[in-house]
């Protein structure tokens, strides 16, 4: 019986551990030694050794879907920590209908992203869009949305803000409630405008959260696949192919499984490191 009582806690977490062993840890070690193979799923794993790294030096096109990333990330954070802090403050208001918005902000998140895509896709068409409608009815002319390689990605951006800006919404909100009334009120009695209390109170107090949506939005940002694949394919001119897209096409189109497995592979890494640099700059401590 005491036996049984010792083995107890490793039978509880058996469940996990098989989980972890089958669904991460092989697959990641699978990954890895995948880079240094050509694989096509029918034929057997040929070693090849570094090949498939100088293929990744040299490969221009894979270099341009992830600057194309990169550039949607310069829009994408900023925008969507401004957008999110300004509604969350909104929010955080004695308001009427203060549970209406809160809801109406979420509700983007929830719906598919398929779906979200499609809704977008009509809105900035060329054509028959909502918004070129709208300008060809004020006399404007129309605007190429997802047509012009200077502008379309930048367009997905905004998309993508729309479609996710609800959760950040909830976390800067929960973030702003833990504040202490007490600085507001000593700061009021000391003459600080709204400015000033945001500043100095409500930045700092709110750092921890301000870290975790631009590590979420970073993460979110580089994943950047549906709305590309969906509304433009990529296009035009590669100008919207983001890394994971090449990376899925490399691995399901052309069948490129261990040239696929390195691009995800340093992806993962790139994205680690640019995670360790803005906690080195962007957490601080309160």
């Amino acid at each position: 019986m005491y036996e049984m009582k010792k083995l107890l806690p490793y039978w509880l977490v058996s469940p996990y551990i098989l989980y972890f062993c089958v669904f991460i840890a092989f697959p990641v070690v699978f990954s890895v030694v995948l880079t240094f193979h050509s694989w096509n799923i029918i034929s057997p794993m040929e070693f090849i050794g570094l090949d498939n790294y100088i293929q990744l030096v040299n490969d221009r096109l894979f270099w341009q879907a992830l600057y194309n990333t990169l550039r949607f990330l310069v829009v994408h954070i900023p925008l969507q920590i401004v957008v999110a802090l300004a509604l969350a403050e909104f929010l955080n208001q004695k308001i009427r209908g203060q549970a209406f918005f809160r809801g109406a902000f979420f509700l983007p998140v929830i719906v598919s992203g398929v779906v979200v895509t499609i809704l977008w896709q009509q809105l900035l068409g060329f054509n028959a869009g909502i918004l070129n409608r709208g300008l060809t009815a004020l006399s404007l002319p129309k605007i190429p949305w997802l047509e012009d390689p200077d502008i379309a990605m930048y367009a997905i951006a905004l998309m993508a803000t729309w479609k996710n800006v609800g959760l950040y919404v909830i976390l800067f909100l929960v973030g702003l409630q833990t504040v202490p009334v007490q600085y507001y009120e000593a700061a009021d009695m000391e003459g600080a405008t709204h400015w000033q209390k945001f500043r100095y109170i409500t930045l700092p107090m709110i750092n921890p959260t301000i870290f975790m949506v631009v590590v979420l939005s970073t993460i979110g940002g580089f994943s950047l696949f549906i709305e590309p694949y969906i509304m433009t394919e990529g296009g035009p001119l590669n100008s919207t192919l983001s890394a994971v897209m090449y990376i899925y096409k490399q691995a399901f189109q052309y069948y490129h499984m261990g040239y696929s497995a390195t691009l995800g592979f340093f992806f993962a890494l790139l994205i680690l490191g640019v995670v360790a640099i803005q906690k080195r700059y962007v957490e601080q401590e309160v």
